[in-house]
């Protein structure tokens, strides 16, 4: 009987102990969830400021690109993709060329305002397409590598010619990107991107702030390999999006 009592025992306190770890890891992880959330929402409510100061011309957009790329560097790139439910996301069927476009939408978390000044999507692409080479016109965007690699090339938007068909152009940057780097792109300073995923897959986080002053917005497609001038400058045709994704994407 004594035999018995002791093997019972110590079932039950083998069980209790399962039960407790269980719930303390259950326990762990919805706290870790909980902290995860606000962390991230500070980290998004402090892009929406930046942003809103530059629509306000509180900032120039080369200091909005400063302090984007030092928000960005400082990310905690694991708990934004837990934020954006990233392996949902991932799941994903590929364009045959260019990129897929996934809108996603972030949770409501206390402190997070309802409404972001700026514009999010994450981008994914399969190994040699691309986001085809634009430029911008009164916007303001940046990229976050979230997965894969990437070759990015920039270039300086250095003159509109007469007539809009073409635009001189300077590389400015050209070199791979792994996860977690960034770029960042303003009417002032490297307007011209062209990024190519260089791994079987690569996804990128977009924000783009839209008017930053009165007038028109939006991207402008432009062939960068085109007449080559003197001082590395370049004679770029303005192209649409069909003929931009059939030669680069």
């Amino acid at each position: 009987m004594d035999q018995l009592t002791r093997r019972q025992f110590q079932q039950a306190t083998l069980g209790s102990l399962l039960t407790y770890s269980l719930l303390e890891r259950l326990f762990t992880a919805d706290v870790f969830a909980a902290e995860v959330q606000p962390i991230t929402a500070r980290w998004l409510t402090e892009l929406d400021t930046l942003g809103r100061d530059l629509k306000g011309q509180k900032l120039q957009a080369t200091q909005w690109q400063t302090q984007v790329e030092k928000l960005f560097g400082g990310v905690d790139l694991p708990e934004l993709l837990k934020f954006i439910d990233f392996d949902k996301l991932r799941q994903v069927e590929f364009k045959e060329r260019g990129e897929q476009s996934l809108r996603m939408k972030f949770p409501e978390v206390e402190g997070l305002p309802t409404e972001l000044v700026f514009g999010h999507q994450v981008f994914a692409l399969q190994k040699g397409r691309s986001v085809a080479p634009h430029g911008h016109n009164n916007m303001a965007t940046a990229f976050l590598i979230l997965q894969g690699d990437f070759q990015g090339r920039h270039y300086d938007r250095l003159e509109d010619e007469a007539g809009g068909k073409t635009m001189i152009i300077r590389p400015s940057l050209d070199r791979k990107f792994v996860v977690g780097e960034c770029s960042t792109v303003s009417d002032d300073k490297d307007n011209v991107h062209w990024f190519t995923a260089a791994s079987d897959t690569g996804f990128i986080f977009n924000i783009h702030v839209l008017g930053v002053r009165p007038g028109r917005t939006g991207r402008v497609y432009v062939d960068p390999l085109g007449e080559k001038l003197s001082d590395g400058r370049i004679r770029a045709r303005r192209i649409d999006a069909q003929e931009a994704y059939k030669l680069y994407g």
